[in-house]
Formats: structure tokens, C-alpha cells, sequence
């Protein structure tokens, strides 16, 4: 059994508290209004992070109040004490001040959904009973009234012994009141309330001794879940015979019914019997929109409605972005040229140019797709059609070791795996996202597309099979191969590295709502900002040393340069001496390559890349192209002498015409073959990378995935290379 020691959350997974009046929790169900609530009370006076260690994000707000100020810390979602998830447990152990260096919160803010109090209240109860100052926010009243639902609210506060107040975040009614509702509670003192399962909480209080409420409910905690890692403090403080006197009390208490279940049943009844004072349902509204809504919810239509979703969410990433990534791609090589221009051809303005600004633009040009990824995650979160899209998917991804929540960043990474693995915060059990996290890359990602369509348009013939054409099937392998293998990877890490029990599959459909375009705007913000600080750090780093790479050591190409120049010059004139010079320069920069470290590199390792069938050329192409795969065909028009600008159409001849020194071609069918499976399944993006990073909060699963998914790649090229 871990020791006290290792049951307590780090100190730092909480940041400091700036001068703040109080610290209050902001506690509720998910999907219960609870985050649109916060943005509401603080604004943009709020920050986001990781709790370190982990890939649970915080959110610190602070409320303004005259010459005072109130931190308010928002809690992930949570259904009860019992912890089913990382993100549940973050949350409890922060309620209960086992965060190491910080106490429990000063109050407590519960956030009750009005159009949902049966759920909602089961929380809230016991939340009441921890003795800290508290009161409740009834969220969605608007919803509960378009429903035929009335809520007393006067009996609710009766009932819970706390203020309750009701508003509407996405208008702002009733905020007002609520905050300075919010200034009362943080100056309130702490008021025992009766226990809704009096046999419990007598049973945890013998058991503890006399401790404050505090610590009778985290006792009752250890009663329900039984002795684990959370708690090992708690059963260390019992002394040898801890597991006895354990046992003991729950017979007492559960007899033989599973400790959660009767706890349930007997919250339960207690919520049911308070909602018929606190709450009258109307016959109405069982209108159209609740037949639309049943409508949905069925398999068959549902799973319809949700492709179409997901086809949308994809045209809309893959292609709606595409505008403003060209933008940004010109902008920063306009900004480059003018560089180069102000202060001639050097190393100071190259690496301004190559280094510095092409690094910050190949940060920044993923942006357009983060925040379209992000606006539609977070629109289809808000409204509550992204549970839905996890139930419906559920049986179906769970099959292979995922959940239903893996869907979506799943099919997002079609367009980036970087945006597709930030996605991944949607899942909450740990080793389903860990596991998501390692399929997203094996996507077909919108980077590899120049690649597969400068070898399948070169190497692979236009012709028919049937009514399709060939080239299209084999672009249509290259994805459904890149699916496979992103099937195949998450259920062999599930069975493996993180094998362990499927977590329970259960969640509240919400209604239906309408999101609130002040909270959609907030959250975007802070992913845009958390992106580019976090990822664009170190993919920065990567491109300015490949820069570095290719810059250096220089080649003394001056004399080849003038003396090639004079000679086009007196023999060609007009538009044949444009394309000498421009021909010139692209063969005096394939020889700077050569003699750069990168071409050194690339003849360095021809050696192990031989049996896979390439020569330096294209393992220098392979090698600039793990930070970003984005290069590899830049970097083959310079190898090759085409230039920056290659494409297709310009490359193809010069590969097909590349031949080893004893007139070998380099570019067989069996080598482009392995070549286009080396792309499929190799990890070459930096930034991808980097966000495995950020939202592992561990170097240990990038490079697992970078070595796992290289491993792949050279095998399969070599078989390729060889049996074909």
C-alpha cells in the first residue's frame, strides 16, 4: 500500500494563489452550465494551465468585488465523491485539501442544473455535508421553465440548509446577485448539516474519532471506495488493524449490497423525497424537440446525423483553414524576402529568414486549424451533442480498445494530428486517451498529401480499374492502411502498456442548448494561447537548428556561380537566360546541400537506409523531414536542382532519371512502394511531438511513439524494398 507520503497530490499541481480574499471551489456535474458560469463571473481575469504531472487542465478566475478579490478555482466535472476518473479525482482531492501545501477551499460554489435536479442534487447533497461554507448556483432555469419545469427555490434552500440562487449564465441573470452572494459565502462560517445516510456518516465517525465534518466525509469516502492509493493515509491513521475495522463497519453499514450501489440507493431516496416539495414537472413540453431529441438518441439515425457532423467538422478543418494557412505561409516568406533584401545574402539574414521567421511561421500556420477544430469541439460541447457522439460510438470503439470518446480526435487528426491530439482532452479515463494520443499520427494528416501525390504521380500509372482510377485507389490505400495501423496500435497498447480494467461507460445526455458565444470565445482563446506558447517553444528550437543543418559549413560556390553565368549569358538571351540563371541557382544550392552537415548526415546513414533502397539524396530528405514532413519535397527540388518551388510536375523526371553510381535507378517500384509506407507510418512532425508532450506531461510516450512508429516505417520499406 503506497505510503501517506505518495497519496498526496504534489504541491505545485495547484499554482499560487495571488492575493485573493478567499478560494472558492466551483463544483458540478458536467455539462451542468458549470464552466459557463465561471466565464461569466471572472472574465478574462483568469488563466489556464496543467496541473503538472498530469493532463488535467486548471482554470483560476478571480471575481472582483470592490477592493476585494475572490479566487475562484474551476473543478472538472464530477457526479459524486467517488472518483471514477483522473479528472474526478483531481477535483475530489482538491475539495478535501489533499493537495500538499494547500488546505481545503475556503467555500464551496455548487452548480446545480434546474432542468436536471435529480442528477444534479445527488452532488450537491453531499457537498453539503463536508461542513465547508457553501451555496448553490441553479443553472438553466430558462431551460427548466421552456420544459414545464418549476423549481421552489426557497424549499431547495430550505432542504440543502444553504443560499441557493438562481441564474441564467448565458445572459447573465441573476449573476449579480450571485455575486455578491459569492462575498457573503467566503466571509460565512462553516454550519454542520444533518447527513443524508445518517448509518454512514455514524459508522465514518467511529470510525475517525472525533474529527470535523471535513474529515468524517472523506472517511465515509473510505467506507464506500474501500482502501486504495487515494486513501492510504486515511487506513495508515487506523493503525495495524485498519482492513478489520474496515471490513466491519461496512457490514454494519451495507451488509452484502456493493457499498456505491447502496450508498446511491439511499442518496437517492432521500433526493426523490426532497423533489416532491422542491419541484413541479408540466405535462407540456414533451413537444417536438423532446421527439427530435428521442429521435437522435436511437442508433440508426443517430449515427447518421453524426457522420454528417463529423463531415462537416472535417471539410471544415481540412479546408476552410486552407485560406488563412496560405495566408500566413505568404505572409512569412514576404517577410523573409524583405529580410533577405534589407540586409543582402548572409547568415545573419538567413537565419532571420529560414530560422526565425520560417520557425514561427510553421508554428503559426497551424493555427487556423486549432481554432477551427477547437470552435466546433467546443460549439458541439456546449450544445451537448458531443456526449451523444460518445455514446453512439461507444460499442463500436470499444471494440478495438478506445472509447467512444475517441472518435472525434480521431477523425480530426485526418486534417493534423495536432489539433486531433489536443482533442483528446475530451476522454477522461487516462488510458484511453494515452492510447487515442498514439493512434491520431498514423492518420493520413494533410502534410503527407505532397509527398504520396509527388510518387503515386510519378511512379503510378493514370489508368482505370473498372470506373476508378488507380492513382485514386492507391491514395485511398495510403489512408484506410493508415487507419489499420492506428486501429492495431491502440489495441496493442491497451493490451499491453496500459492494460487494465475498462473504466465504466457512463454519462447524462444533456439537452440539447445553445451555446453561449461570450464562453465559446474564452475558451478559444485560451487553446490558442496555450498552443502557441507550449508547442511552439519547441518547434521553434527544431527549425532553427535544421536550419542550422543546412546553412552550415559553406560551400565556396562563387566561382561556379560567375563563371555559369557568363557563360548562359553570352550564348542565351530573354526567357532562355531567365531559365539558365534560375537553373544556376537551384544546382548551386543542391551543392550547398551536399557539402552542408545535412548532406553529410544524409551520406553518414546511406549505409543503414541501403537495403530500404535510397540513396543520401533521399535519406537527407528523409532526415530534414522528422521535424516537419512538410519539407521533404522542398528539400528534394534542392537536392535534385529544381528548386523551392517543386512539385509533381517538376520532380518527377529528375527521380525517375536519379541513378545509383553504377546506373542503378534509385526509384524502383518496390522502393517508392516501401517509401510511401515509411510515410504512412512514420512519425515526422515536431510538432505533433511536442503536443504528445504537452498533453502527456512526459517525454517518455513522444519518444516511445517517435521509436515505435519509426520502427514501423523502416520495416515495412524494407520488406517492401526487398519481397516486392
Amino acid at each position: 500500500m503506497n505510503s501517506p507520503a505518495e497519496t498526496r497530490v504534489p504541491a505545485n499541481q495547484i499554482s499560487v494563489r495571488r492575493q485573493a480574499t478567499a478560494s472558492i471551489a466551483v463544483v458540478g456535474n458536467p455539462n451542468s452550465g458549470k464552466s459557463t458560469l465561471f466565464n461569466r463571473l471572472t472574465g478574462l481575469r483568469q488563466r489556464i494551465g496543467n496541473y503538472p504531472g498530469v493532463t488535467v487542465e486548471k482554470h483560476i478566475g478571480l471575481l472582483k468585488a470592490g477592493d476585494d478579490s475572490y479566487e475562484l478555482v474551476d473543478l472538472p466535472g464530477t457526479h459524486g465523491l467517488s472518483a471514477h476518473s483522473f479528472e474526478e479525482r483531481i477535483a475530489i482531492d482538491v475539495i478535501f485539501g489533499r493537495v500538499e501545501g494547500m488546505s481545503a477551499p475556503d467555500g464551496i460554489l455548487c452548480v446545480v442544473d434546474a432542468s436536471n435536479l435529480y442528477q444534479s442534487l445527488y452532488l450537491a447533497v453531499q457537498l453539503r455535508e463536508l461542513g465547508l461554507p457553501m451555496a448553490v448556483a441553479l443553472t438553466m432555469t430558462d431551460a427548466a421553465e421552456a420544459e414545464g419545469i418549476a423549481v421552489n427555490v426557497e424549499k431547495l434552500s430550505e432542504r440543502l440548509g444553504v443560499p441557493v440562487y438562481p441564474v441564467v449564465a448565458t445572459s447573465g441573470r441573476g449573476i449579480d446577485k450571485l455575486r455578491q452572494g459569492i462575498v457573503e459565502l467566503a466571509g460565512a462560517a462553516a454550519v454542520a448539516q444533518p447527513s443524508s445516510y445518517p448509518a454512514l456518516a455514524d459508522a465514518a465517525a467511529e470510525l475517525a474519532g472525533d474529527v470535523s465534518p471535513l474529515k468524517r466525509v472523506e472517511f465515509e469516502r473510505l467506507l464506500v471506495d474501500g482502501p486504495n492509493e487515494v486513501n492510504g493515509a486515511l487506513v495508515a491513521s487506523l493503525g495495524g488493524d485498519a482492513e478489520t475495522r474496515i471490513a466491519s463497519a461496512q457490514a454494519s453499514v451495507f451488509g452484502d449490497a456493493p457499498p456505491l450501489a447502496a450508498e446511491a440507493r439511499t442518496r437517492y431516496a432521500w433526493v426523490r423525497e426532497a423533489l416532491d416539495e422542491i419541484q413541479q414537472q408540466g405535462s407540456a413540453v414533451t413537444s417536438l424537440r423532446t421527439r427530435i431529441l428521442d429521435f437522435l438518441n436511437r442508433p440508426v439515425p443517430g449515427t447518421i446525423g453524426l457522420f454528417l457532423v463529423m463531415l462537416i467538422v472535417f471539410q471544415a478543418v481540412f479546408a476552410w483553414a486552407t485560406p488563412l494557412m496560405d495566408l500566413i505561409d505568404g505572409a512569412a516568406a514576404a517577410l523573409g524576402a524583405a529580410v533577405v533584401g534589407a540586409l543582402g545574402e548572409n547568415a545573419m539574414s538567413s537565419l532571420i529568414a529560414d530560422g526565425v521567421i520560417a520557425g514561427v511561421g510553421s508554428v503559426v500556420i497551424f493555427l487556423p486549424q486549432i481554432i477551427i477544430l477547437f470552435l466546433f469541439i467546443i460549439l458541439l460541447e456546449d450544445s451537448g451533442y458531443l456526449a451523444r457522439a460518445a455514446y453512439l460510438m461507444d460499442r463500436a470503439m470499444r471494440s478495438v480498445g478506445l472509447s467512444g470518446q475517441s472518435i472525434i480526435p480521431m477523425i480530426s487528426s485526418f486534417a493534423c494530428a495536432v489539433p486531433g491530439i489536443m482533442a483528446t482532452r475530451v476522454i477522461p479515463n487516462r488510458r484511453d486517451r494515452i492510447a487515442t494520443i498514439l493512434a491520431a499520427p498514423f492518420m493520413t494528416c494533410s502534410a503527407r498529401l505532397p509527398v504520396y501525390a509527388l510518387l503515386i504521380a510519378a511512379f503510378v500509372p493514370r489508368q482505370k480499374v473498372g470506373i476508378l482510377n488507380l492513382q485514386g485507389l492507391v491514395l485511398f490505400g495510403l489512408y484506410m492502411f493508415g487507419i489499420v495501423m492506428g486501429v492495431l496500435t491502440a489495441l496493442l497498447i491497451r493490451k499491453t502498456a496500459l492494460r487494465g480494467p475498462k473504466p465504466p461507460f457512463a454519462l447524462m445526455l444533456p439537452e440539447f442548448r445553445r451555446p453561449n458565444i461570450r464562453t465559446v470565445l474564452i475558451q478559444l482563446l485560451g487553446r490558442a494561447r496555450v498552443f502557441l506558447y507550449r508547442a511552439g517553444t519547441v518547434i521553434f528550437a527544431v527549425v532553427v537548428v535544421v536550419w542550422g543543418l543546412t546553412y552550415f559549413p559553406r560551400a565556396d560556390l562563387d566561382g561556379f556561380i560567375v563563371a555559369e553565368q557568363q557563360r548562359a549569358e553570352t550564348t542565351l538571351e530573354g526567357e532562355a537566360l531567365d531559365a539558365a540563371l534560375v537553373d544556376i541557382e537551384n544546382r548551386a544550392a543542391a551543392m550547398q546541400l551536399e557539402q552542408s552537415a545535412l548532406g553529410r548526415a544524409g551520406k553518414f546513414v546511406e549505409p543503414v537506409f541501403e537495403p530500404l533502397g535510397w540513396d543520401w539524396r533521399v535519406s537527407a530528405a528523409v532526415i530534414a523531414g522528422f521535424p516537419a514532413r512538410e519539407v521533404v519535397v522542398a528539400v528534394l527540388g534542392t537536392v535534385y536542382a529544381v528548386g523551392d518551388e517543386a512539385d509533381e510536375a517538376t520532380l518527377s523526371g529528375r527521380l525517375k532519371a536519379s541513378t545509383w553510381p553504377d546506373g542503378r535507378p534509385v526509384f524502383t517500384l518496390p522502393m517508392v512502394v516501401g517509401l510511401l509506407i515509411f510515410y504512412a507510418m512514420c512519425l515526422q512532425c515536431a510538432a505533433t511531438l511536442a503536443v504528445i508532450r504537452r498533453e502527456t506531461n512526459t517525454w517518455r510516450w513522444p519518444v516511445f511513439a517517435w521509436g515505435y512508429m519509426t520502427a514501423l516505417g523502416y520495416v515495412g520499406a524494407l520488406l517492401a524494398n526487398q519481397f516486392l
